[in-house]
């Protein structure tokens, strides 16, 4: 192959991917390795199998216990550190009004599977991109607040709002509740929380997000059969294998809802629950923003739904 030709073929590797790899060879674990270069999992595993398609060579072994670098990834780590440290030797310096703007995403949503936020969110420079931080809406509070970041988007107001935070409105994100494909509610094509009750639901504490839980446990409050709860794991993956097996129920953003295996199904809650269990998504800024780029970006992604 011409040296030319690499300037216009699609078939190599990236640097994005090769960060990935690198980020999940350190920790051996996707799960860290997301939480290292502050993605969710999902990008992070299509980065990994778009560089093992491209390469034709599985660079992991991967089961429900450990992960472990085949042959082939072990070989490869030396030779992406070098790509990955040369790349990074031709960053330079810009003036500060030419920084990209700093985006932060809250890891309860994907979205990536939110079409009209995410179409913008790449005219922004920021959907999926490994500089992105997708943290908790609390987090992303405190970095805007610190001036660590321009903007983000986060899922619910914060519950008690100072002065500091201007919030604009998106898009309402829908909930879905997760339940054992052998329970017989799977069969409906909505599903109120009534028709689960002899299942535990796997819930968060109140302080990880306290206006969304709100909103629930007045829906809850007012159910024929009080629901049990299990507290919500941190592994979403080992909890939705609890979930395939009979073991209980969760409710899910639907742009999260994209896991899929055996005995394990999505369903629709019932309009009179759903509309009251489901996410308000807001941009916020400081109070006293006043760049033009940071107001723009705001102004775009509160339109990208209707918001």
């Amino acid at each position: 192959m011409k040296k030319e030709s690499y300037l216009v073929s699609n078939n190599i590797p990236s640097i994005k991917q090769l960060q990935c790899f690198l980020a999940v060879a350190y920790e051996l674990s996707f799960r860290k390795a997301a939480e290292r270069i502050r993605m969710t999992q999902p990008p992070l595993t299509r980065q990994i199998k778009c560089l093992e398609d491209v390469l034709g060579q599985k660079l992991f072994n991967r089961n429900t216990h450990d992960v472990s670098l085949t042959k082939a990834g072990k070989s490869l780590i030396i030779k992406a550190e070098r790509i990955v440290e040369d790349i990074y030797a031709l960053k330079i310096e810009v003036p500060e009004k030419e920084k990209k703007l700093r985006i932060g995403l809250t890891k309860t949503l994907n979205f990536e599977m939110m079409d009209g936020v995410s179409d913008q969110l790449k005219k922004l420079g920021a959907e999926d991109d490994v500089d992105t931080p997708y943290l908790t809406s609390a987090e992303l509070l405190q970095c805007i607040a610190k001036n660590s970041l321009d903007l983000a988007l986060i899922g619910e107001k914060n519950i008690n709002p100072e002065d500091l935070f201007q919030y604009s409105w998106v898009c309402r994100e829908p909930v879905l509740i997760v339940l054992p494909s052998k329970h017989h509610a799977s069969l409906k094509d909505k599903v109120s929380l009534n028709d689960v009750a002899d299942l535990p639901l796997f819930w968060f504490s109140r302080s990880d997000n306290p206006l969304f839980y709100d909103k629930c446990e007045k829906v809850f409050s007012k159910l024929h059969t009080p629901i049990r709860r299990l507290r919500e794991t941190e592994d979403s993956l080992a909890m939705l294998s609890h979930i395939s097996r009979g073991k209980g129920i969760a409710l899910m953003p639907q742009s999260k809802a994209t896991f899929y295996q055996q005995g394990l199904c999505y369903r629709k809650l019932v309009d009179s629950e759903a509309k009251h269990i489901c996410i308000d998504v807001y941009t916020v800024i400081r109070n006293d923003e006043k760049r033009e780029l940071v107001l723009y970006a705001k102004n775009l992604l509160s339109k990208s739904m209707g918001g």
